[in-house]
């Protein structure tokens, strides 16, 4: 199978209209989370929250489960079921309790002025299905835990064979997390002396334990 590098998707500047200030609140990331360009897996990932570190939320989309987030200089978009702030002592994700704890809802416009038009940002990149849980499970309202014991430590020639030889992506609504489940229906890469697959998904290449089809490592 013919293997081609992955897109690298640009994006024009965005426009955030959520009303009058608000004063920002914080929350932690429950697991060592992307900060995009947008709200969105296709766009480019240009920090990200380490585990259990507080960043400061301006806002989140009401229609969609991304949050406007600021951490260490850096500000961008981030996935809400990550994000927890504490409501009655336990911490709670954004996206479960938006009202309870008082997030404010703002909204997205992509200013094209590069001449590039939002559908065919669309189409270079199109959502084809969801990743599954991850280490914030959320039911009820209630963040059941993390994932970590998933996490593996891979040997550098692993890590240079899937850098090395990369796929295309695909791109699955949700955030690449370890503890996150891919699809049955999308196909796997086997990684050859390893008890590891990989692909490539929402522009990161990842290894995934093949019989649960667990991300286990993301190559940053």
């Amino acid at each position: 199978m013919l293997k081609r590098k992955a897109l690298v998707l640009t994006t024009a500047a965005a426009a955030i209209a959520a009303g009058p200030a608000l004063a920002a609140m914080e929350a932690t990331a429950t697991t060592d989370l992307n900060v995009r360009s947008g709200p969105g897996p296709q766009y480019d990932v240009v920090g990200l929250i380490d585990a259990d570190a507080a960043a400061s939320v301006d806002g989140c989309l009401e229609a969609a489960n991304w949050c406007k987030v600021s951490y260490n200089g850096t500000t961008g978009w981030a996935y809400g079921a990550y994000l927890t702030a504490p409501l009655g002592g336990e911490p709670v994700a954004l996206q479960s309790s938006p009202q309870e704890l008082e997030v404010t809802t703002i909204t997205y416009e992509e200013d094209n002025s590069d001449g590039t038009s939002a559908a065919a940002v669309g189409t270079m990149g199109a959502v084809v299905g969801s990743l599954i849980g991850g280490p914030a499970a959320i039911a009820a309202g209630a963040v059941l835990g993390a994932a970590t014991g998933v996490a593996v430590d891979p040997n550098e020639d692993t890590v240079t064979y899937v850098t090395e030889n990369p796929v295309d992506p695909i791109y699955l609504d949700g955030e690449v997390v370890v503890g996150a489940g891919i699809p049955q229906e999308i196909e796997l890469y086997d990684v050859p002396t390893a008890e590891y697959s990989y692909l490539n998904v929402n522009g990161q290449t990842v290894l995934v334990e093949p019989s649960e089809r667990q991300i286990v490592y993301v190559v940053r």
